[in-house]
Parts: structure tokens; sequence; C-alpha cells
């Protein structure tokens, strides 16, 4: 019999629960909801007016109920009378939210898991902290034009980066190092890989907590993709291993093969790579992010993002690359990316190489940065969200995997954003247009 939450509460001493869920755009939602309440809200589901959300629901819609799932408590290290949960939303009538993202995880899980699989991942997420007000960096002794892994701007910011991982190491998720990284003011921060369902609640998780932790210290954390222009963008890399349904094997290991790689796992990587353009729509999944992937040289001397849809062995500046044997790394996505929609939409790629029985073609081991392939061997990232959601509305692979209601309500919605930005007025085009 699983354990009431408010007894729970009263073991750990939690005061208010956070019942939190992630909409389309990856901004969480939530109620504070008193301990001694938690129990009728976690049976019934604490109640959400959908349109106020990014979920493509009327203000005509009934509300919304997130169900909290008790068995992903996070007790705030640093606030401790607080636990939150992620949830997940259903109609008043008990119906699931089709375009619910964590729903739409667990969805392609299942179908991983109907064809024998579990999928592991671990997230590289990496963030610059800012002054309070968020226009510049923090540490204005950050000024080398090679400052990644620097000790000294490291430890100008070892109260901020020791509370977070004290607070991973607290929640039992096993950081093993963090580092100053390429871009000034840029940090990043590991730990262990896990179940694609616990990474994801671990990712969600984690953004709210670098951005409360950094507050507490007087900063401001961003996971925005690319903040400065002549800076390395926001990269939030996640690594991918296919296992038994045992979870005993490694179904991506072959130690046989030159990279320790196997056969599935070229498959899968096969059909990423052939979804990658509609992929991006998820991956890359703001206006700002086509400034990070695509991008010219930064200060560093290099973006750390990819531009071709191409695949290498221990290789940073492929689209996709394969460290170690049994795994690979996707080098897409930013910091801005849903920490749901990520794995599922390259779950659902990686599964379509598999059941079809892909082949990536050719490795590449190429440096794209000084040496870039021809357009006759590779295709191009798409240029911007609007190429990238053109591709997701014409494709055939991502939307039944991950449901209509999902790529309807999302491409709807991004449309909208995108008409947005178009009937901006930059400052770029004031400066350069004006005296025309």
């Amino acid at each position: 019999m699983t354990q009431l939450l408010s007894e729970l509460a009263r073991e750990k001493k939690i005061r208010y629960f956070l019942i939190s869920f992630t909409d389309l755009f990856g901004v969480q939602r939530a109620k504070l909801v008193p301990a001694n309440k938690i129990d009728t809200m976690a049976a019934g589901g604490a109640g959400f007016a959908g349109f106020a959300a990014w979920l493509d629901i009327t203000p005509a819609d009934p509300d919304v109920l997130a169900v909290a799932d008790p068995n992903r408590l996070f007790q705030l290290p640093w606030q401790p009378e607080i636990g939150w949960l992620p949830s997940d939303l259903q109609s008043v009538d008990g119906e699931p939210i089709e375009q619910m993202p964590r729903l739409v995880l667990k969805r392609v899980l299942a179908q991983a898991e109907a064809l024998g699989y579990q999928v592991r991942t671990g997230v590289e997420c990496e963030y610059f902290l800012l002054s309070p007000e968020g226009y510049e960096l923090s540490d204005q002794r950050d000024r080398q034009s090679k400052p990644c892994y620097d000790q000294q701007t490291l430890m100008r910011r070892y109260d901020t980066i020791a509370e977070i991982c004290d607070s991973m190491q607290e929640l039992g998720w096993e950081p093993y190092q963090n580092d100053h990284e390429d871009a000034n003011g840029q940090f990043e921060m590991n730990w262990l890989y896990d179940d694609a369902l616990v990474t994801a609640d671990r990712h969600a998780f984690f953004k709210y907590m670098v951005k409360a932790i950094a507050e507490k210290n007087g900063l401001r954390a961003t996971f925005m993709p690319k903040p400065f222009p002549h800076l390395t963008g926001n990269g939030c890399h996640i690594h991918l291993s296919v296992w038994d349904r045992t979870g005993e094997t490694n179904l991506f290991y072959d130690d046989n093969s030159e990279l320790g790689f196997s056969k599935l796992g070229y498959q899968f990587i096969a059909g990423v790579l052939n979804s990658a353009e509609a992929l991006c729509a998820f991956t890359n999944s703001t206006v700002n992010s086509y400034k990070r992937i695509n991008a010219p040289v930064t200060t560093s001397g290099a973006t750390w993002s990819p531009s071709t849809i191409s695949y290498s062995g221990n290789n940073r500046t492929h689209l996709i690359r394969i460290p170690d044997s049994g795994r690979f790394e996707l080098r897409l996505a930013d910091g801005a990316v849903n920490p749901y929609l990520l794995p599922a939409a390259l779950i659902a790629a990686g599964l379509d190489g598999i059941t079809q029985q892909r082949d990536p073609g050719p490795r590449y081991d190429n440096n794209t940065y000084v040496d870039p392939l021809p357009p006759d061997k590779v295709k191009h990232l798409p240029s911007n969200l609007l190429d990238a959601l053109r591709h997701l509305e014409t494709d055939e692979i991502l939307t039944p995997a991950l449901g209509k209601p999902l790529v309807s309500a999302y491409l709807k919605l991004k449309h909208q954003i995108w008409k947005e930005y178009a009937a901006s007025i930059s400052t770029w085009e004031l400066e350069n247009t004006l005296d025309c």
C-alpha cells in the first residue's frame, strides 16, 4: 500500500507541496498546497484553467486536473519544508490530456517497452549565471577568450555551485562533476544517468532548482539558448542507451565493433538522423535556438553546436557523437528544450530507425567547423524555427508516435509565437533600414 503523502509530510516535516506540471513550452506551472490538504489534492487532482498555460485549451473548456505522482517526491534541500511533485494532467472526467508532455513521454516509453526495450538517458544542462537584472554576467572578471574549465572563475561561484551540487547529492542523483563551461559566465553540472522518465523529472526539477538557488545567492540563472551573440550558447546534450526488458543488458554495446557500438544502436542513430529536421522543432524550440546552431564562430573559437545532420565517433563537431561503447550523445538540443519532449521525440525517432532497420550511412570524422562536408554528402539543419515547424508539419514518423493531439497543439502555438516574432521590429532593423 502506498504511503499517504500527509504521513510522509509528517515524517519529513514538509509544510507545503508544489503540485507541478510542465506545459508544451517547458514552463512549469504549480499550486502550493498545505500538507493537511495534500491527500485530497493527490486523490482528486489540483485544478488549473488550461487556457492559462501553453496547452492549446480555450477559456471555455473545463478545468484540467494535475494528478501528482507520489513516487516522484522531491523535498527541496534548500527549503526542506516544501515538497515538489511532478504531475500528469487529466480532464474532470478522468481522461488524460493527450498533449501533456509528461504523458507523451510515458506513451513513447510504453512503445519501447512493447518492443522489449528499456531506455536510459542522461543530460548535460548548461546555464549562465547573470546579474539579478539578467542583462550582464554576474562575474565581471570572467573575461577570458577561453574560459572553459577555468579554476579561478569556477571557484568565484563556489557558493552557488556547491549548494546546487550538495542538493543533488542529498536527492540521491549521484552528481559527479561541475565545471565552468566554454562561455564566460557559463556552467555545467553532471549527474548519473537513469530511466528516461526519472531523468526527465530530474531535468525539470534541476532547472527550477538552479534558478531558485541562484536567486537565493543574489544571482539570476538562465538556460536561454543564446543570450550573448559573441559567446557559446547553452546546450542540453542528451546521452542515450537502450537496454533489454530486464534492464541488465545494454543492447547498444558490442565489444566486437570498432566503437563498441551495436547494429541496433546504429539503426537507432539512423532513425534520429532521418528525422533530424522535424526533431529540431522540439530540440531547438525557440526563435533564439537558431542563433546557437549554424552560428558564427564565438570568442572561444568554436560554437560547440552542430550544423550538419551527421554522426561521428568521439568528435564534438557533429550532431551525434559516440563517445564511448554502448551509448551515444545528441548534441543538438539547447537549454530551452522541454525536459519531457526532448527524450520523447528522440526515442520516437530512434525506435523508427530500429523497426525500419535504417542505415545511418558513413561515419564522418572531419572537424565540421573548419572542414565542412559538402551538401551532396550531408544535409544541414533548419535555419530557423519556421523551417523546423514546416518539417514537423510534413513529418510522418514523429506525429504518429507522439500523438496528433500533441503535435497539432504544439505546431499551432509555436506558429503563433513565430508570427509574434515576425511582427516585431528589432534594433538591427531600425539601425540598418531606417534611412532607406
